[in-house]
């Protein structure tokens, strides 16, 4: 095919511009090809983690409450090797309930901590953070209470967070900052529901 004088500049410009950079251009595309199939390798392997978690976690559920040991080899297979799924948090906080009521409140601690910090739902995280903070105010650690309760949570549990802090405020004879909490509870909880009713009493007995 024969190229008028326009049409052959530009296949020469076209030419020399590819000599100086066709092997970047190439590279380039190379890595944007690998970088697609990283990609899709890391959804596949994630989808395969949250499977496998799904499976492990469902085994647990079904577990007999009272198989104390095989609970927590469950769970802390769930914890160490699938920490990136949501399940692995939510063994943490059902361990940590087995392992309170075994009277093992360190070790309930501990995995509530580990929740609390690494939980991949907010409900879950608000779950270990309130339970931490019951035992914490069962222990009379008050401070320590009082802190895991300001740590930020989910805004769906701000009643109940509000509520425990009025407890852990009467327990310190702080009444005028306990009825602050409760009164704040109340602005947060479901009017209707038990809850509700059993803050406004603790508030009424504060003679408020």
């Amino acid at each position: 095919m024969a190229y008028d004088l326009e049409e052959q500049e530009q296949l020469d410009a076209f030419k020399s511009w590819w000599k100086r950079n066709g092997n970047v251009v190439v590279a380039l595309a190379g890595i944007a090809v690998v970088g697609f199939g990283g990609y899709e390798g890391w959804k596949y392997y994630q989808y395969q983690q949250s499977a496998a978690a799904s499976m492990q976690y469902e085994t647990m559920a079904r577990t007999d409450i009272k198989d104390v040991k095989a609970i927590k080899a469950l769970s802390s297979e769930l914890m160490e090797k699938y920490s990136s799924t949501p399940y692995a948090g939510r063994a943490a906080v059902a361990v940590a309930k087995v392992n309170y009521q075994e009277k093992d409140l360190a070790s309930a601690k501990a995995q509530l901590e580990w929740a609390a910090k690494n939980a991949k739902e907010d409900a879950v995280r608000a779950v270990a953070l309130l339970q931490l903070a019951s035992i914490q105010f069962e222990e009379k650690a008050y401070d320590d209470a009082l802190k895991t309760l300001n740590e930020k949570h989910d805004e769906g549990f701000s009643g109940l967070f509000a509520d425990l802090k009025g407890d852990v405020l009467v327990a310190q004879g702080k009444q005028d900052d306990a009825k602050a909490a409760y009164k704040d509870a109340l602005t947060k909880l479901d009017m209707s529901g038990d809850y509700y009713k059993y803050t406004e009493h603790k508030l009424e007995a504060l003679g408020s």
